[in-house]
Parts: C-alpha cells; structure tokens; sequence
C-alpha cells in the first residue's frame, strides 16, 4: 500500500514541477520526533542576474587640447573632484607670452600718458597750456589705462582656460573605461573615464510568465560566486525595482545585495527568486539519512516500532529560524511522524 502510495505521489511530484504548495515537517514536544505538515512556501526559481552599476558617468574635457598626464586606469578607485588628467594646450603659453609683452608695452604707455597728463595740468596753471591740450592727454591716459586692464583681463581669461584643463571626477565610484592615452588629442565634451557611481545593483530578466509574480520587496537569494558550490547561499537581497515595460518578452528587475563592491561590472551570478506558492513536504535534514545511496526517514509505527522508508528528495531550504530543511517530494504523508535517525 505504502509502495503504490510512493509512486503516486512522485508521479504528482513529476506533473507539479515547480509549482503548487510546499508541505513542511513541524517539530513537536518530543525533540527526537517531529509531524508532517501542510504548509505553502515560495516556489524558488533559479535565473543568472547581472551586477550593474546604479549610475554611469563620464568625466569629461573642458577645454580642447592634448593630454599631458593620465593619472587613472581600468579598475581604480576615484573620489569626486579627483583629478584625473590633464589637458595641456600649446597655444595657451603663446597666448599668454604674447599678452604679457601687450602688458608691457601698455604699462609703459600708461606712464607716458600720465607724465603728459601731469606735465599739461602743470603748464595749465601757468597759463602756458590751453583746456583743449589737457582734456587730450586725459582722453590719452584714460584709454591706455582702460587697454591695460582689459589686457589684464584677457590673460586672467587664459589662465583659467589653463587651469579648466584639469579632468575632474564627477563623482565617486570605480574607473571602467578609459579610452585614451597619453598624448591624445581630444576636444570640448569628449570623455575621459567612464566612472561606476553610487555602488552596485543585480540586474535580473525574466520570462514573461513571471511578470504577475516579481514585484517589489520580493527576497531574492544569491548563489555562490564562480564556480564555487551553488547550494549554499553567498547573500541575499530584495527586489528593489521592477520595470513596468517588457522587452524582448522578459521583465527586467533590479535588486539590491550586499557586498558587490568587490565584483566585475557584468558579472553574472546564480540567484534564486520567488515565482509563486507551491506544496511539498520538508524536514530537518538531521532526519534523513542515506543508506546503499539512497535517502531513507526512519517513520514512527507506534507502539515503539520504526520503519525506514526510501524518500525522494528535492531542492534543501532553510526555515525563519535558520534550520536547514530538504524537501521531502515522494515517500511520505501528512500526518507522519519521524524519527531522529
């Protein structure tokens, strides 16, 4: 009877797949013993999420020129308003030697004006010179003052330019592309570094069918990273955004896991998310045992007789008290009781 009941309940095991109720084993009073009982768990899907960044920028050219000094590369760590190059342009120090011999020359013309100047209000009051001849040499005065200080004006103008060739980081973040080198020409606008800000997200697509179950706050699991064992858990997260349109017939989401500083951009990695409620049987993995390679629970007949019993197991899970559990899918029913082996 117990044999036919086997075959029974993996055959339903079989057509339900991934989806349905899950039942799970409740400890009772007596610590060696425990009961089956129905209870729905999520239906845990496994899917390859990406690491992405939240936000890409680029640090970006002021001012034309050539680059002088590259202080970054691929992969490091900036803070923001680090400089990052420099942009040097030729033409700025010939600018500037040029306006400083304009600068010259005008101080000079400026002595001279003011001289006549002085010289015509002196003669004035001697009564030697006439009104006409002072109000010239103010005019004179007055314009070298005004040419001097606009060049003095222009070679501020210069030097800022010359200062703005300094590459800034907008933000703090982590380097991921630099796509020129030292000695490169580049122009107004053009990009320097592209820089990975305000952290790291998982980044999940989903087959349409799961649209009606992901939504926001959904836990998500993260398994192991490489090709490190994928039945433990490395982290877990929640969903923290699901994208209201779909493409390519998926659903796109994102989540937030702890500790992805330390991962590649376009990473990919295992993660396990809900995709629904399903029934099966679970117990504490300290109740299965295997023998000949098979897995058996040792059932309570009562009156002080056992049974082992071959079970089929599935996937191993763990309960809001941290105890880890493996799915029972054939062998037993509601209402037994197990033994401790």
């Amino acid at each position: 009877m117990r044999g036919a009941h086997l075959a029974a309940l993996v055959l339903a095991s079989q057509m339900i797949g991934l989806s349905g109720n899950v039942l799970r084993a409740e400890v009772l009073s007596a610590p060696q013993s425990i009961e089956v009982k129905i209870e729905e768990i999520d239906d845990l899907k496994s899917v390859y999420a990406t690491v992405r960044s939240r936000d890409l920028i680029d640090a970006r050219v002021r001012t034309p020129g050539t680059i002088a000094t590259l202080k970054v590369d691929e992969g490091d760590s900036v803070t923001q308003g680090e400089v990052l190059a420099l942009v040097g342009d030729t033409k700025i120090a010939l600018r500037i030697k040029a306006l400083d011999a304009r600068i010259v020359a005008l101080e000079s013309r400026v002595e001279t004006s003011d001289a006549e100047l002085k010289r015509s209000l002196t003669l004035k009051e001697r009564g030697v010179a006439s009104q006409a001849r002072v109000e010239q040499a103010q005019t004179t005065y007055d314009v070298a003052l005004n040419e001097l200080k606009s060049a003095r004006a222009e070679r501020s103008v210069i030097e800022t330019e010359s200062e703005e060739g300094q590459v800034l980081a907008p933000a703090s973040g982590r380097v991921l592309k630099v796509p020129v080198t030292e000695g490169s020409v580049v122009l107004v606008g053009e990009s320097i570094a592209t820089i990975a800000a305000k952290g790291y997200l998982l980044r999940l697509e989903l087959p349409e069918r799961h649209a009606r179950f992901i939504k926001v706050g959904d836990p998500i699991r993260v398994g192991a990273r490489g090709l490190g064992p994928q039945d433990a858990p490395l982290a877990a997260g929640r969903i923290t955004q699901v994208y209201p349109e779909l493409k390519g017939g998926r659903v796109i989401a994102d989540a937030e896991v702890p500790d992805l500083g330390g991962y590649f951009v376009g990473e990919r990695l295992l993660t396990w998310i809900s995709a629904g409620k399903r029934q099966s049987f679970a117990a504490p993995r300290a109740y299965v045992f295997k023998r000949y390679g098979l897995d058996y629970v040792r059932l309570d007949e009562g009156s002080g007789k056992v049974a082992d019993v071959v079970v089929q197991t599935g996937r191993t899970m763990r309960d809001a008290d941290g105890v880890e559990l493996i799915e029972l899918l054939a062998g037993v029913e509601a209402g037994d009781r197990l033994v401790n082996p």
